[in-house]
């Protein structure tokens, strides 16, 4: 099968390609095998791209769909105030039907907003059956998925088990694949650490880890030699320079959330920092109860930052840091993250006619510095359109919103906090 995206503004992510004022984007059996000024494929299925700009879809390598039914209710809240609330009062009222609503709805919003490829980070870890309730919402969400398996915050029980179990049902490299959410130094041991990341490369499986704010995690890692180049580092706000260096000489890689880490007070993003160290960072979104769920958001507020702080970053480095960087921290720049021959054809049309944005002069600072999850039309994941002209293709969207309303709702009255935005948690005192 043939699908030819026809004159469209080309923003390819690739320096071999380049960017086309007005390109074509030939796609067979869900990849991409031209991308020319004008081709000529008359056997082809046509999208018209005109007044379209045409990029590769967005890598999110960090969000905690499973919290999806709380959207907002934490946008005034500190971190200790969000742990207090997400892991301390509601999720041990979360069955196996709730993650499942909200990872659904958490994914499908992502894919809607162009983020074609996801690592979903999982710590409710209440029982097997939640786990399973999570991967069954990632297959049925027809975007590219990594189901990031975390212990759950707090505990130091051994997870080899629980590890094992889920990685014998997510193997191959099908539309949802399987990470590891290791639980670092700070969380258990070192010696918990060591085993973890000897069975993950034993099973295959690539790791993120959430880092404190406060410096020293990662030069204790590096001491015991466990710095990976399969490891995503989660924020890292408190981390040095040279715990920086430390894990771009291991080639790891950092996962940066700008919205909700000046929100909850972690401290300054880490942009242009990581980057003078020699690390190419990439964006997330982490939650949903404090931060919009949209890539285009993260980018404003990260290139916001730094501009302010030192006046660097350029906007294609924003989308570099949300495409081919942040697949390739998930071993996915092979297969995604820009518009190559050779790559699966995971592409989204933006409205270049839409009067937030119109005219458009340079297509990449305009995603940038105005683009937003409206200007959304298409979404094609290995070339297949799970979005056209705005609307998510073969979804009961009035279904799905009255399921995760009911989990809400019911979820609300068994932890017995207010659902009218006055629910303000105490956090536990130290």
């Amino acid at each position: 099968m043939k699908t030819l995206l026809t004159g469209g503004a080309v923003v390819s992510m690739d320096p071999a390609v380049g960017d086309l004022a007005r390109g074509d984007v030939l796609i067979e059996d869900g990849v991409i095998v031209e991308v020319a000024a004008q081709i000529d494929a008359p056997d082809a299925e046509v999208i018209d791209a005109t007044d379209r700009i045409v990029m590769p879809g967005f890598v999110d390598n960090h969000r905690h769909t499973w919290q999806t039914a709380f959207r907002g209710v934490g946008a005034d809240w500190t971190f200790a105030e969000w742990a207090v609330a997400m892991h301390g009062t509601v999720k041990p009222h979360y069955r196996p039907e709730d993650v499942y609503a909200g990872t659904l709805l958490g994914r499908l919003e992502a894919l809607h907003s162009g983020v074609t490829t996801m690592l979903d980070w999982y710590h409710v870890a209440q029982t097997p059956e939640h786990e399973d309730a999570a991967v069954a919402a990632l297959r049925d969400a027809p975007g590219r998925s990594i189901f990031c398996l975390g212990a759950g915050w707090g505990t130091t029980d051994p997870v080899d088990s629980a590890i094992r179990r889920v990685r014998a049902t997510l193997t191959g490299d099908g539309p949802v694949t399987m990470a590891w959410g290791l639980r670092g130094p700070e969380a258990t041991s070192m010696d918990t650490v060591t085993h973890e990341l000897k069975l993950a490369a034993e099973l295959g499986l690539r790791t993120s880890l959430h880092v404190d704010i406060t410096a020293g995690a990662v030069a204790d890692l590096r001491e015991h030699g466990l710095l990976r180049d399969t490891t995503a580092f989660v924020h890292g706000n408190g981390l040095s320079d040279d715990e920086l260096r430390m894990l771009a000489d291991a080639g790891s890689s950092l996962s940066i959330s700008p919205d909700v880490e000046l929100k909850m007070g972690f401290g300054l993003p880490m942009t242009g920092r990581a980057l003078a160290a020699g690390l190419r960072p990439t964006l997330s979104i982490d939650d949903v109860p404090s931060a919009g769920g949209d890539m285009f958001s993260a980018m404003r507020t990260a290139f916001a930052v730094q501009r302010g702080l030192d006046g660097g970053l350029r906007s294609r480095d924003l989308l570099a840091f949300s495409t081919i960087d942040a697949a390739a921290s998930c071993g996915l720049d092979a297969r995604t993250g820009s518009i190559t021959p050779g790559k699966d054809a995971d592409i989204i049309l933006l409205r270049a006619d839409d009067l937030t944005v119109f005219p458009v002069t340079d297509p990449a600072a305009t995603i940038v510095s105005a683009g937003h999850p409206g200007l959304v039309d298409t979404v094609l994941v290995t070339g297949r359109v799970v979005k056209r002209g705005g609307t998510l293709m073969d979804v009961d969207l009035k279904a799905l919103r009255a399921r995760l309303l009911d989990s809400r709702t019911r979820i609300a009255a068994a932890a017995g906090i207010p659902l009218d935005g006055t629910w303000r948690p105490e956090p536990v005192a130290e």
